[in-house]
């Protein structure tokens, strides 16, 4: 690991760098795109994004909590976006030293502490719980129907962090099928929601996307995660992206 060296995107080398999470896949050459586009516009508000300089996915996303895409309580704390080390890069402490990257920045720009979204249990594209319970995080919120706020207070001393009340209230009743909401913060949400359109457009049960355009419109979102989060009849049902067969199986099941 020591010979491994460390990348930071930027402004002037985004355009260049792979980020990681979509390396392989050339079915996502558009969500990559339009990750690479969001990402741009966020370096203003402070966002970092850290890799190992391998072929692989091996990195870390984060930004002050008061500008992230989220609806949690965190001012002066730094959030993590996205914290990935992936197949044969796990167990040879990669994660470890970029965590502590981002806690030494948020150190050294005197932020309170750092904080993250998991799942109570392993779920897709939230970062591992039990890993974070090992290098000193601990959980401060909960929110149905499994996920949780977790964080690493620099001083004892300062508030709790927590989910804001939009997060736990869903979308509220008198909701009608299917609302997938999205942002182009993971390169995957993009491609997939362009293959859905088809099922889409041939169900006879409602379905609508909606890409989240605003941090406002996303640090006020029904669910605690912003990138991806689908509700029936307006209640919360999963954060993973749905590919068409997926969606309907998912269309079958609730039609009844």
């Amino acid at each position: 690991m020591k010979n491994m060296n460390i990348i930071k995107l930027t402004e002037e080398n985004l355009l260049t760098e792979h980020i990681c999470c979509a390396i392989s896949s050339k079915s996502t050459a558009k969500g990559v795109e339009a990750k690479k586009e969001w990402l741009s516009k966020r370096f203003k508000d402070g966002l970092r994004f850290i890799k190992f300089d391998v072929k692989g996915k091996v990195f870390i996303e984060y930004i002050p909590a008061e500008n992230a895409w989220v609806p949690v309580d965190a001012e002066g704390y730094i959030f993590i976006n996205c914290f990935w080390v992936s197949g044969s890069f796990k167990g040879k402490g990669y994660g470890k030293r970029l965590l502590a990257e981002c806690e030494e920045d948020a150190r050294s720009q005197g932020y309170k502490g750092v904080v993250l979204i998991v799942g109570n249990k392993k779920k897709p594209f939230l970062s591992d719980k039990a890993f974070m319970l090992h290098d000193g995080y601990e959980v401060c919120d909960t929110c149905d129907p499994y996920f949780e706020l977790m964080v690493k207070n620099f001083d004892q001393r300062t508030t709790t962090p927590s989910f804001k009340q939009s997060a736990k209230s869903g979308m509220g009743d008198g909701v009608r099928g299917i609302d997938i909401f999205y942002t182009e913060q993971c390169p995957f949400t993009v491609p997939y929601i362009k293959l859905l359109e088809p099922i889409i457009q041939a169900s006879s049960y409602p379905v609508r996307c909606h890409r989240i355009e605003t941090k406002e419109a996303a640090q006020n979102h029904f669910s605690p995660v912003t990138t991806y989060s689908l509700f029936v009849d307006g209640k919360f049902y999963t954060n993973e992206i749905l590919t068409a067969d997926k969606l309907n199986k998912l269309i079958e099941t609730v039609r009844g």
